[in-house]
Formats: C-alpha cells, sequence, structure tokens
C-alpha cells in the first residue's frame, strides 16, 4: 500500500496505524518535506499531527530506521537518510 503525503491515520483500517505512518512519512520524504540529511518532524510533533501515541510514532521509526529510510542521532531527532536503501536505488 502506498499513502499520500497528506494522509490521516484511519484507525478503522485494516493497516495498522504505525504501518499507516510508515507510508505516510515515506510519501512525505519522497515529496520533499524532509531533505536527505534534514531533521524530520520529532516525535512529538508526529503524536499531535496524527493524533496517535508517542509508542506508535517510535514503532514507525524503528520500521524506518530498519528499511533505511531514516537514521536516529540520540539527543538530536531523526533524519532522513541521504540515499535511499541499495533496494530502491534507480
Amino acid at each position: 500500500m502506498s499513502a499520500s503525503p497528506d494522509d490521516e491515520i484511519d484507525p478503522d483500517a485494516p493497516l495498522t496505524p504505525y504501518r499507516q505512518l510508515v507510508e505516510i512519512i515515506r510519501a512525505r520524504i519522497t515529496r520533499g518535506d524532509w531533505a536527505p540529511g534534514r531533521r524530520m518532524s520529532s516525535e512529538t510533533q508526529l503524536v499531535q499531527q496524527y493524533g496517535i501515541a508517542r509508542s506508535t510514532v517510535r514503532r514507525a521509526i524503528a520500521v524506518l530506521v530498519d528499511e533505511g529510510d531514516v537514521f536516529v542521532v540520540p539527543q538530536r531527532g531523526t533524519f532522513v537518510a541521504d540515499e535511499p536503501p541499495a533496494d530502491e536505488a534507480p
């Protein structure tokens, strides 16, 4: 499933909220909301924007880290990876 960058979390959808957030964040990165190497919205901002629990946001970020889309710098935030993962490179 691919999401639009402007989608909202649908708690009644078959896809879990954290997976919906993963797809929304990816769409926002693709759209250019956050440039490679730049910090994206904080956990608190994402919690407030999407009306979901912090644990849901953390789980989504963990998936994005595991898949190479973003990286976390302790005490600094979550940043967009400089390059797409190898399996998505052109």
